[in-house]
């Protein structure tokens, strides 16, 4: 895959939402609120960041609690909408057109040095799955778009249409977990010689008969989701954004981190538990030697999961893992 393409800066704008689904569509709600606040402790003094701001569900909560928040959001959509939104706590609150891979850019230009606390709800929000015309999701018709910035010039039809299938298939099997990835990519290949795929319903209708029926997922869910993470460089950005945000933490602080599925929440799994072991062991060494990276005390073993009334009261919470790590002293 030519991932150069990925990163142009050249603006492409979003298509406009049409007033109807302005008007129907909401803004994230917030996940795991109130393990959140439970664990990474906002209060008055304290300086938390928020890598994700989205609807500001999050960024509320620290706020009211008396913190003061440094947000970043790559979707413009997002930031004037929480802005309005959040007006009252401006003296507590600076939001940032940025990727929170950028977080130490962000934070000298406010001048910061270190925070103390930080959070990264990794998921989509809401917005984005209900407004069509972002391309998100196979429920709308809308441009085959997926771009959470518009500083991204590659959109998922740019992909779609141009990739060879050998690249297609390994961004399904890779960032999709998609067991069929070879025969969707070849269907895909076939399809966009006689017309283009430009919409997502162009592309569920491409792909259907190479489906399996429908079960609790929809079918055509980890194509749609690979294509997400290939058009926004997800896991490369949650992967530098884990080693960025860490070099920021004041001692004591944590950092909480919210994923939806498999492939995010095996690199934050892996990144806090290489980072909480005290001693390394090898078969090849006389002794144990101490872990030079033991920066962090894991607060939870396992992931922290939305329960029954939660998941009753917003159905996308279901897939929700959040793990909290504490900076050491």
């Amino acid at each position: 895959m030519n991932s150069s393409v990925l990163e142009n800066p050249v603006r492409k704008p979003f298509p406009e939402p049409k007033p109807a689904m302005k008007a129907e569509c909401d803004f994230h709600m917030p996940v795991l609120a109130r393990e959140v606040m439970t664990l990474l402790h906002p209060a008055p003094g304290k300086v938390f960041f928020d890598g994700t701001l989205g609807g500001g569900g999050h960024t509320r909560l620290f706020l009211e609690a008396g913190a003061t928040v440094i947000a970043t959001d790559q979707d413009v959509d997002a930031l004037l909408h929480t802005r309005a939104k959040l007006e009252t706590y401006k003296d507590r609150l600076s939001t940032h057109e940025a990727n929170f891979s950028d977080m130490e850019r962000v934070l000298e230009k406010q001048g910061v040095d270190k925070i103390d606390g930080a959070l990264l709800d990794i998921g989509v929000s809401s917005h984005q799955f209900d407004t069509g015309e972002r391309g998100f999701s196979f429920r709308f018709d809308g441009p085959l778009d997926m771009r959470m910035s518009d500083k991204f010039e590659t959109t998922a039809a740019d992909i779609v249409n141009n990739f060879s299938i050998h690249d297609l298939a390994r961004i399904f099997l890779d960032y999709g977990e998609e067991p069929r990835a070879v025969q969707i990519a070849s269907r895909i290949a076939v399809v966009r010689i006689k017309m283009p795929i430009l919409t997502t319903f162009d592309l569920v209708a491409a792909i259907e008969p190479v489906l399996p029926g429908h079960s609790q997922k929809h079918p055509a869910t980890r194509v749609f989701q690979a294509l997400r993470i290939a058009v926004n460089d997800e896991l490369n950005m949650l992967t530098r954004g884990l080693e960025v945000i860490t070099r920021c933490l004041a001692p004591g602080a944590r950092f909480g981190v919210i994923t939806f599925h498999s492939l995010e929440d095996r690199i934050v799994k892996n990144y806090f538990k290489d980072r909480s072991r005290e001693w390394l062991d090898r078969p090849e060494w006389p002794a144990p030697k101490r872990n030079p990276e033991c920066i962090f005390n894991l607060l939870s073993s396992k992931p922290i999961e939305a329960d029954d009334e939660e998941i009753n009261q917003n159905p996308r919470s279901r897939s929700a893992k959040l793990r909290v790590a504490e900076r050491r002293i």
